[in-house]
C-alpha cells in the first residue's frame, strides 16, 4: 500500500520537474513503478531462501558491505551526487552501498549478540568495531543520515539486549560529544543546523528547502488543495519527488491524509514488533527489531526534517520517495522480517502438531 501511495504521489510530485529537468527521459514514476516490480520478486525470492537465517552467511555480507563501502570511496568507481560520493556505478543502474551496509552491519550485530549472555570488555569491543567500522565509512562520503540511522537503531539494538546502562548512557555521552565535532568539522553541516533554527535568516540560500516545504504545508489546512493539485512542485521545491515527497502528500491531502499515512507506518511497526515478540530464538528477535527498526527511525528522521522539527539530513521516506536503491532495500528488508518470522511459525506451527 505504502509502495503504490508512493508512486500516485511521485507522479504528482515530479512529473513537471521531469519535464523541465530531464526532458525525453522516462519520467520518474514509471521508473518508481518498474523499481517496484524488481522489488517485489527480489523479495518474494529472499522472504523464500532458508540460507539467509545462518548467521554465518551475514559475516559474509557484513564484510561484502564493508568493501563496498570503500569501493564507493575510490574515484571512478564511486559517483558524487550533491556533494556526497556515496553510488556505485553498474551501467546504467547505480548502488548506494551505505542503504545495503544498515542492513547487513544490524543483522550481522543481531547474530553476536544473540551467541552472548554476558557482556565482557573483549566482546564490547567487538560490538563496537562492528558498528563503527561501516559508520566511519560512510562519514567519508559523507552520508550523515544514513550513519545517523544505523547509529540510533544499533543502540536501541543494544538497549533491547539489555546492555548494562552505565555503559549505554556512557555511548551516548560519546555519541552526542562525536556527532558535535562532526557538526562543527563540517561548514556545511552547521549551515544546516542554523537553517533549521532559523529557516528565514537565509530564505532562498541554506533555508530554502525548509522555507519551500512549510509554504506547501502551512496553507494545505485539515485536507489539502486536492490531489495533483500541488503548487510548490512547480519548480518552487526542489526536487519534490525525493526527500521532501511528504511535503506535497501533506499539500495535497492536508493534515489528515498525512496522518493517515503515519498510521499505515505505525501499523508496519507495530506488525512488526509483534512478529519478534513471537520468536523463540534470539538472533530472529533480534534480527526482526532491528530491521523494523530502521524503517521506523528513518520515516521518523524524514518526516521531522519535512515539517521542521529536525535539520535536513537527506534521509528519503520508505516505500514513498522516488529512488531505486532505496526502494529494493527496504522491500529487501520487509523480506528479510517475512522470513525470519516465517521460520518462527513453522517451527510453532511443529510443535502444536
Amino acid at each position: 500500500m505504502l509502495s503504490i501511495i508512493g508512486i500516485v504521489f511521485i507522479y504528482s510530485a515530479g512529473t513537471y520537474w521531469g519535464e523541465v529537468h530531464y526532458f525525453g527521459q522516462t519520467p520518474f514514476y514509471i521508473k518508481q513503478a518498474i523499481y517496484f516490480g524488481v522489488a517485489l520478486v527480489c523479495c518474494i525470492t529472499v522472504m523464500n531462501i532458508p540460507a539467509f537465517q545462518n548467521p554465518k552467511l551475514w559475516a559474509v555480507f557484513y564484510i561484502v558491505s564493508l568493501v563496498l563501502l570503500v569501493a564507493v570511496l575510490i574515484p571512478g568507481i564511486g559517483i558524487v551526487r550533491n556533494g556526497s560520493q556515496s553510488w556505485i556505478g553498474v551501467g546504467a543502474l547505480t548502488v548506494q552501498p551505505a542503504e545495503l551496509a544498515k542492513v547487513t552491519t544490524l543483522t550481522y550485530l543481531s547474530a553476536i549478540l544473540s551467541k552472548r549472555k554476558t557482556y565482557e570488555r573483549v566482546v564490547q569491543i567487538r560490538h563496537f568495531a562492528v558498528i563503527f567500522m561501516p559508520v566511519f565509512l560512510i562519514m567519508l562520503q559523507p552520508d550523515f543520515g544514513a550513519v545517523f540511522i544505523l547509529v540510533v537503531v544499533a543502540f536501541i539494538l543494544l538497549f533491547i539486549a539489555k546492555y548494562p546502562i552505565r555503559l549505554y548512557v556512557a555511548l551516548i555521552v560519546i555519541g552526542m560529544a562525536g556527532l558535535a565535532v562532526l557538526i562543527a568539522a563540517a561548514p556545511y553541516r552547521l549551515k544546516r543546523i542554523e537553517a533549521f533554527i532559523n529557516p528565514w535568516a537565509d530564505p532562498l540560500g541554506s533555508g530554502f528547502q525548509a522555507v519551500q516545504s512549510l509554504f506547501a504545508i502551512g496553507p494545505a489546512g485539515l485536507f489539502g488543495h486536492g490531489l495533483l493539485k500541488s503548487r510548490q512542485k512547480y519548480l518552487y521545491l526542489p526536487e519534490p519527488q525525493n526527500d521532501f515527497i511528504f511535503a506535497i502528500i501533506l499539500e495535497e491531502i492536508g493534515l489528515v491524509g498525512g496522518l493517515g499515512l503515519l498510521l499505515i507506518f505505525a501499523c508496519f511497526l507495530i506488525t512488526g514488533y509483534r512478529l519478534a515478540l513471537r520468536c523463540n530464538e534470539a538472533f530472529h528477535f533480534y534480527v526482526i527489531c532491528a530491521l523494523t527498526t530502521i524503517i521506523a527511525v528513518q520515516a521518523c528522521l524524514n518526516v521531522g526534517v519535512v515539517i521542521n522539527l529536525l535539520p535536513v539530513t537527506g534521509v528519503t521516506l520508505p516505500f514513498i520517495s522516488y529512488g531505486g536503491t532505496s526502494l529494493v532495500v527496504v522491500w529487501l528488508t520487509v523480506a528479510l522480517i517475512l522470513n525470519f518470522s516465517s521460520e518462527e511459525r513453522r517451527k510453532n506451527d511443529g510443535k502444536s502438531d
